[in-house]
């Protein structure tokens, strides 16, 4: 199975289009960015504009975040990074022939996906305290790409768990819906989003944010 190329997207740890909003004690480690919004919609980082205009900074975040009102060339940069988010999301969208439909009715609980495409017509939802396995077997070009006609939730305190050579950078989650990370939770992956990303307290994302809509955390890791 290929890989989905984010394009320059991937140079993002959270990127969003109408906003990226942060309460609390968050630590993002990778660049931030919205377009077509202003900076204005990235809130709660205690942003300061670098004297060159073109990106700001913040304490909460190890790289620097972008907007497509700064200083030239960072808005064609951020118009770009949008495109080709979109582009991804699209790609990952209309694979077809799908090695699983419907697994385990949405409900992930304690099961371990092979890799490949895996497609659900329903929400998926990992519960409360449970675990969701990948496996590598050996293979660290494996590649997962899970298409969600609905919403993604990562219930509180569940983990995804990476093994034998699983890479985070190969797991694309592809959601029409909103997804979610909830308290004490972890993913892994990157999180393609037709509309918003959601989390809340100790949630955790190993991987990439990339949303059509917003972004809204709450002292979350990325």
């Amino acid at each position: 199975l290929a890989s989905v190329d984010l394009g320059t997207a991937e140079g993002f740890a959270l990127l969003a289009k109408s906003g990226i909003t942060t309460t609390g004690v968050t630590s993002v480690t990778g660049d931030i960015g919205t377009s077509p919004i202003t900076g204005a919609a990235m809130t709660g980082f205690g942003i300061t504009l670098d004297p060159s205009g073109e990106f700001s900074e913040s304490t909460l975040v190890t790289g620097k975040l972008f907007a497509a009102d700064y200083a030239g060339p960072t808005p064609d940069m951020m118009t770009t990074a949008i495109i080709d988010m979109e582009a991804a999301y699209e790609d990952a969208a209309g694979r077809l022939n799908p090695d699983t439909v419907g697994f385990g009715f949405g409900d992930v609980n304690n099961v371990t996906l092979p890799g490949g495409l895996h497609k659900w017509y329903t929400v998926v939802t990992l519960p409360v305290g449970q675990k969701l396995y990948f496996d590598a077997q050996g293979n660290d070009d494996t590649v997962w790409i899970m298409q969600i006609a609905q919403g993604l939730n990562f219930m509180a305190g569940s983990k995804v768990v990476l093994q034998n050579g699983a890479k985070a950078s190969n797991i694309f989650w592809q959601v029409a819906g909103v997804a979610t990370i909830l308290a004490g939770a972890h993913a892994e992956g990157i999180i393609l989003c037709a509309t918003a990303i959601t989390t809340t307290t100790g949630a955790s994302l190993n991987g990439r944010g990339l949303a059509q809509t917003s972004v809204t955390m709450l002292s979350t890791t990325i």
